[in-house]
């Protein structure tokens, strides 16, 4: 499947490897398999305070550094408000997310494959009346356990955490989280609160990408990563 030059342009760790960026996203990736080898990681929440902020770019491009080093990865769309995940990897998104918790449909079957090798995709599915329910639910439980047996890392594309609380009800299934603050965008109060937040629901913050940070050299924008030990 061929994605557009809009598309290949947001996943640059595909378009363009070598780049300082798609480097800035392996490293991203290499610190969070070492951010705990006593509890590794295989699923994993990225949000963000607000739209905008750059989260959805980040986990596509996480994915696909994932995917990159061998691991089988499954990428699922759960902003089950404003889903756009599966316009990045060019899919339908008619059925998904909501359909299996719905029971509507077993996951294997709400599962689509990439143009990228060991990258698979959920997309959100329809919008339900209850989102943050779904998230929260037995069967939201059941399912990561379940998707852990067969895939080497599950990410989760989530709402932002300011503006609902499905992301924070998510937060606290998953093995770790992720939270990308828009550099120019995001407010310092804003970021507080959002830690804040996570840490509520014992959620386990990884660290904090810091997008669209301007360098003093002709690369317009990096990501970077911090651990938990470096407090907001």
């Amino acid at each position: 499947m061929q994605q557009s030059t809009i598309e290949k342009s947001k996943l640059i760790t595909m378009s363009n490897p070598d780049s300082p960026i798609a480097e800035a996203y392996r490293s991203l990736r290499t610190n969070i398999l070492f951010s705990s080898i006593d509890e590794p990681v295989k699923s994993l929440m990225v949000t963000s305070c607000q739209s905008g902020d750059g989260k959805t770019t980040t986990i596509a491009n996480l994915a696909v550094a994932f995917s990159q080093e061998g691991k089988r990865v499954l990428l699922i769309d759960a902003d089950l408000r404003r889903p756009t995940l599966h316009t990045l990897f060019m899919q339908s998104n008619q059925t998904g997310l909501t359909n299996v918790l719905a029971n509507q449909m077993e996951w294997q079957d709400a599962v689509h494959s990439t143009s990228i090798e060991n990258l698979f995709f959920i997309g959100s599915g329809p919008t339900p009346p209850n989102p943050s329910e779904m998230l929260g639910s037995k069967k939201m439980n059941h399912l990561i356990e379940e998707l852990s047996a067969h895939y080497d890392m599950i990410l989760f594309d989530a709402p932002p955490s300011l503006v609902v609380t499905d992301g924070l009800v998510l937060a606290s299934k998953c093995d770790g989280v992720v939270a990308v603050i828009g550099v120019g965008i995001t407010k310092r109060q804003q970021a507080k609160k959002m830690y804040a937040s996570l840490e509520h629901v014992k959620a386990r913050l990884l660290g904090v990408v810091l997008n669209n940070k301007k360098k003093k050299s002709k690369e317009q924008l990096y990501y970077t990563y911090y651990g938990t030990n470096r407090r907001m």
